[in-house]
């Protein structure tokens, strides 16, 4: 669980204010989300995704635009968490953003010292970076923030359209940093593992990639083999990217109401529950 008031970016927590007067200490009250008036919602979100913008244009020299869908990704850069996923197939994923909508994809997180497989991750995240920015007039931008840490994590979730998560099931403990999306109204696009299977609504809360029945099918510890890991990679890779093309984008740059409708059961129905209240 996650903190409600710590977590909730300011524009956010000033329409929780107006709308749902005790959220901050009781986090049930967040369910009455749904009765936010859909505008309000998308303005303070638009206001989040400003500071954002701001923020990064700060820290990585590189200007977003509030009008493009972005996907952010930040976590710990680590094998099992399968960070190159979104960029592994670079001409699958341009011709998606030219066909369904431009996509700007915010990374960040650090390795452990020791962990080069994690290092390497986040060096291939910066070769394809480099790539697709010599490349101009592609409908695609990529930035990486450096020095992740709470501070960026509090203004970086709330200004992201949705939030990528991609570890190899079963081993994703929790995921957090999604509870904290949902929050603001982010909606994930998750592996089914770890928080992703209780929390997602198909189409509703957000999202998933796989199916809870194959996590349960693979919770007796062992993990693949690296054949078989490679398969799956490829697999939820592919998966990943249909639900961009035919799904995701779509609804956000021609439906908004609807899109704004899983924004509104992202915050009443996983960001009332997934809470330290609940937790302790």
């Amino acid at each position: 669980g996650v903190h409600p008031a710590s977590w909730a970016g300011p524009p956010i927590a000033r329409l929780f204010d107006r709308h749902l007067p005790v959220w901050r200490t009781v986090s049930a009250e967040l369910r009455l989300a749904q009765g936010i008036p859909g505008a309000e919602l998308w303005a303070a979100h638009q206001e989040a995704k400003g500071e954002m913008i701001e923020a990064v244009a700060g820290l990585t020299g590189t200007r977003l635009d509030p009008d493009v869908f972005t996907i952010g990704f930040a976590r710990r850069s680590t094998a099992y968490k399968r960070g190159s996923m979104l960029i592994s197939d670079p001409q699958r994923l341009r011709a998606i953003a030219a066909a369904a909508g431009r996509v700007q994809i915010l990374y960040a997180g650090k390795a452990h010292p020791h962990d080069g497989v994690g290092k390497g991750i986040i060096k291939q995240i910066n070769d394809a970076i480099a790539a697709i920015s010599g490349e101009p007039g592609r409908d695609i931008r990529i930035a990486f923030v450096p020095n992740y840490d709470i501070g960026v994590a509090r203004t970086l979730i709330p200004g992201c359209d949705l939030w990528l998560n991609t570890p190899e099931p079963p081993l994703e403990a929790s995921g957090t940093s999604g509870m904290k999306a949902a929050l603001n109204g982010v909606p994930s696009l998750s592996s089914m593992d770890g928080w992703w299977i209780e929390g997602c609504v198909e189409g509703v809360t957000g999202w998933g990639i796989g199916t809870a029945a194959e996590v349960r099918g693979t919770l007796s510890g062992q993990r693949l083999g690296v054949d078989a890991s490679e398969a799956h990679f490829q697999r939820d890779a592919q998966e990943l990217y249909s639900k961009l093309e035919h799904t995701i984008l779509p609804l956000y740059y021609t439906r908004r109401e609807r899109w704004i409708e899983v924004m509104k059961s992202a915050i009443s129905v996983n960001g009332s529950y997934f809470t330290t209240e609940r937790m302790l």
